[in-house]
């Protein structure tokens, strides 16, 4: 099912890839508070832009608390529930991917889109179609692809598996995630969830194929801030189910995408590790706090409100003890305490940005700013990006 040519480019990309593989692998060991953040962060990222990808209003910032379980009441519950499914999706494969026992079998595909649409019965989770069903343009409501009809979706995942278990191996791992990817796409066995299980699908491959970090295991994010090209990949399938489709663009965009994320996120990993030990650095001294306030800080500097709630789900401490360890930082003028009660929340201050700028020894001026803006939080990561870089 389908042809595809593996091209010069997509052969130089490739060569690339395990050029930044090699360089990862070998890096120094990683400060655990720190890495663990990083887990952290990059799994909200790609839940919310894969769920945002399908239509589910939610933002990055609303996913990281539903993730904690601090639910922002703009969000419903419905919704909610779709973007802790989506996480428990991608946490099943990775519990699974690694399991000397492992077996492609339909129920493997079947069992991951149960959870992506978190067990509704309603939206037939874990149910193959029983329609025809067609992909529309959302916006002109324009008829983009027809895929198979019902009574040959079992048989066309069985081929998926069967090939998965037996003739991917003999492809390099991005290939074989690209392939697979596109062809549960074509086939769309399911009335919906059809994009967010693909892509959970390609990341299994990938970790069934020896990648182990974030970097390349899995291409939401970076899907999600190239929506145009995400979906221009899959006009090489043609307007209707077609067996022998060449999908050799498809292929070439994917390997493409996994590239460039793995570059971004080992610049943002460089940036990001040093940042993270200046936040702890200040925590401690500037403070007087434990370590693990750095999450907290590192939460203002981006911008977003901390809540009692959120921050002890992420460091995993008592109420009293979040509540001490946030008016620290207030008092030190790290934070600034906004509401009362429930609502109280948290934000970042012009001398959060001064701490961080004298620990990473970075020469920032910020004469003239009385109250924190995220230009300032930019002008620090953008300073710090270009001394990564060896630009400055």
């Amino acid at each position: 099912m389908y042809r595809y040519t593996t091209t010069d480019e997509i052969s130089t990309r490739l060569l690339r890839f395990e050029e930044l593989r090699k360089a990862l692998d070998e890096q120094a060991m990683l400060p655990r508070a720190w890495y663990g953040h990083m887990r952290r962060e990059l799994e909200a990222e790609a839940v919310g832009a894969s769920v945002s990808m399908e239509g589910i209003p939610v933002t990055v910032d609303e996913v990281r608390r539903i993730l904690a379980g601090d639910r922002p009441d703009a969000v419903s519950s419905e919704d909610a529930d779709l973007v802790v499914g989506y996480r428990e999706a991608m946490r099943h494969v990775l519990s699974r991917a690694d399991d000397p026992d492992f077996r492609w079998e339909s129920e493997v595909v079947r069992g991951i889109h149960e959870r992506v649409l978190a067990g509704s019965w309603v939206m037939q989770a874990g149910r193959y179609r029983q329609n025809q069903n067609r992909v529309v343009d959302s916006a002109s409501r324009t008829e983009l692809y027809v895929p198979p009809s019902p009574e040959h979706v079992p048989a066309l995942v069985d081929d998926l598996v069967g090939w998965l278990g037996a003739g991917a191996d003999d492809q390099p791992a991005p290939i074989a995630a690209a392939l697979a990817h596109v062809r549960l796409a074509g086939i769309h066995p399911f009335a919906d969830g059809n994009g967010r299980t693909a892509r959970i699908i390609a990341s299994l491959v990938m970790y069934r194929g020896g990648y182990r970090l974030p970097q390349f295991t899995s291409l939401e994010e970076w899907w999600g801030r190239h929506l145009a090209d995400y979906y221009a990949a899959f006009s090489c399938l043609g307007t209707e189910w077609d067996p022998a489709a060449d999908v050799t663009p498809f292929v070439s965009a994917h390997v493409l995408a996994q590239c460039s994320q793995a570059e971004a996120l080992s610049l943002r990993q460089s940036a990001e590790r040093e940042l993270w030990l200046a936040l702890e650095d200040v925590a401690v001294h500037a403070a007087g706090t434990d370590a693990r306030s750095a999450n907290a800080l590192y939460e203002a500097l981006m911008g977003r409100e901390v809540t009692n709630r959120y921050y002890r789900s992420v460091v995993d401490v008592a109420a009293p003890t979040a509540a001490s360890d946030l008016a620290r930082l207030d008092a030190a003028g790290l934070l600034e305490r906004r509401g009362s009660g429930r609502s109280t929340a948290f934000v970042g201050t012009v001398r959060l940005v001064e701490g961080l700028a004298a620990a990473l020894a970075l020469d920032l001026d910020l004469r003239g700013a009385s109250s924190y803006d995220g230009r300032l939080r930019d002008a620090l990561l953008a300073r710090l990006s270009a001394r990564s870089l060896g630009h400055a």
